[in-house]
């Protein structure tokens, strides 16, 4: 995984200008997460230390909420994420395939990011897309019926 999470004073400040607007709101600790992730591109430990601090809250409970919840990283995501459902319905139907062609034609095992940061590949489980099953997304756009061709052509397509 290798990539670094880049933490400047500008990315800082602006982590901070979101802290102050959502301490006004009830719940501030979701919506600061959600900008320190797009901010970052991920909430790694340091920024959950920063934000814990800032909202009154344990490191220990900012990062159970991180990484429970899937919108979350810890790790830096590539460019291009690139998601393969194994829920019943697409793994019965071929979803595995499509996951080791992918991981073939990147050279990554699922939950790693490439070196140069432009891909990321991840299994998850049900998209809620069965009638299309096998599914498959890239970034936000979802591949039904997939095959192992299909996932190839896309990926190429990317490239």
């Amino acid at each position: 995984m290798g990539t670094k999470v880049l933490i400047t004073k500008e990315r800082l400040a602006n982590l901070y200008a979101a802290m102050e607007r959502n301490k006004l709101k009830p719940g501030p600790l979701m919506p600061t997460l959600q900008e320190a992730q797009s901010i970052f591109g991920c909430v790694p430990i340091e920024i959950q230390k920063v934000i814990g601090k800032e909202l009154h809250e344990s490191v220990a409970k900012i990062n159970g909420v991180v990484t429970f919840y899937s919108m979350f990283s810890i790790e830096p995501k590539g460019e291009n994420i690139i998601s393969v459902c194994l829920g019943t319905a697409c793994y019965v139907r071929g979803s595995q395939g499509i996951l080791d062609a992918f991981s073939d034609e990147l050279k990554l095992k699922p939950g790693e990011t490439s070196e140069d940061g432009k891909f990321t590949l991840q299994a998850t489980r049900c998209i809620g897309a069965c009638g299309l099953a096998p599914t498959f997304t890239v970034n936000e756009t979802i591949y039904g019926n997939g095959t192992v061709q299909k996932a190839r052509e896309i990926l190429a397509g990317i490239r």
